[in-house]
């Protein structure tokens, strides 16, 4: 039996990758960092059904003591660095935090991988936000990077230290450039889930408007059940490589606030109000993925199109607020 170590394991990306380890038969630790609201962080893990079946255990990205016991305990074969302060909006109000939790902690995880087990298979989360003011459309492997945010500078440190790992210690190391991806088990601070859990509200007549910021802005959304996969396939290569992870198709924030009051049965122009306060001190206006790599060397591809994604993260929102 295999064995992965996942940090921000109860997360929407570690959650789904530990569903998807458990089926192909992995053990699971997760490392969860000490918290005073540590009987209900394990909610997205409880949603899937999986934290019965995975380990948790006490960690922090600030303290390397704990990491190199945690993986001189557990061996593990893969370590899936997903762990991060991940919302953008934030990094700007916690820029310091943001660089030592999002930058620094991951070349923590990476010393203690490199100390006590150098042979496991490493996998950092990086970022599309890292290609900021873009350089090229659409962002692949070989564009410059541009980071417009604390979050964004943090991230590409965080990248580039682990190709600096993978290149000065031989270790297996690679980093897969994530475009937006979302689910479900999106944090509700993030636009997507804030647009789907206030569109159920309004259905519901919880609430009778739903105020947003940059509706312009373009991404490339996916879904988070099919880019865990792809990290996956990362650590099975006998090579390690970055690769940029995304659907290719890019949308405004406009577009997916319509794709989910259609599914609602509702007029977006009804509810739908501004608020310049809500605005980032720097814009990134336009992300959209090249991942022919990742089809290319992986075999993946993206399966679930936004109009899905939009209307099951509208449907799970109903009915947890139902619930």
């Amino acid at each position: 039996m295999k064995v992965a170590l996942i940090t921000g394991i109860t997360g929407q990306d570690g959650a789904y990758l530990s569903e998807f380890l458990l089926g192909k038969g992995y053990r699971v630790i997760g490392i969860m960092r000490r918290s005073a609201s540590s009987d209900v962080i394990g909610e997205r893990l409880r949603w899937l059904g999986v934290l019965d079946k995975i380990t948790l255990v006490e960690g922090n990205l600030t303290d390397l003591g704990s990491l190199v016991r945690i993986v001189q305990e557990y061996r593990p074969d893969e370590v899936y660095h997903l762990a991060a302060q991940s919302f953008v909006a934030t990094s700007w109000q916690q820029p310091s935090l943001t660089g030592l939790v999002t930058g620094l902690g991951a070349v923590t995880m990476l010393e203690a991988v490199r100390i006590a087990r150098p042979q496991a298979r490493f996998y950092q989360a990086s970022s599309s936000e890292m290609f900021g003011k873009v350089q090229a459309v659409p962002q692949s492997e070989t564009t410059p990077f541009y980071p417009r945010s604390p979050y964004a500078a943090a991230k590409l440190y965080a990248h580039w230290m682990t190709v600096n790992y993978r290149e000065s210690f031989g270790m297996h190391a690679s980093s897969g450039i994530l475009f937006n991806h979302e689910s479900p088990l999106r944090g509700i601070e993030f636009v997507t889930r804030r647009i789907t859990h206030t569109v159920a509200r309004i259905k519901l007549g919880l609430t009778d408007h739903l105020t947003l910021g940059n509706m312009m802005a373009k991404r490339d959304w996916g879904h988070a059940r099919d880019y865990v996969e792809a990290m996956w396939l990362m650590l099975q290569q006998d090579i390690a490589e970055d690769y940029v992870i995304a659907t290719g198709r890019t949308a405004t924030v406009t577009d997916f606030c319509r794709l989910v009051f259609d599914a609602a049965d509702l007029v977006m122009e009804d509810y739908v109000r501004t608020d310049p306060a809500l605005l980032r001190p720097a814009e990134v206006e336009l992300l959209q993925g090249d991942a022919a790599k990742a089809a290319r060397q992986l075999g993946w591809n993206a399966r679930v199109g936004l109009e899905d994604l939009a209307a099951e993260m509208l449907a799970a929102d109903i009915n947890r607020l139902r619930g």
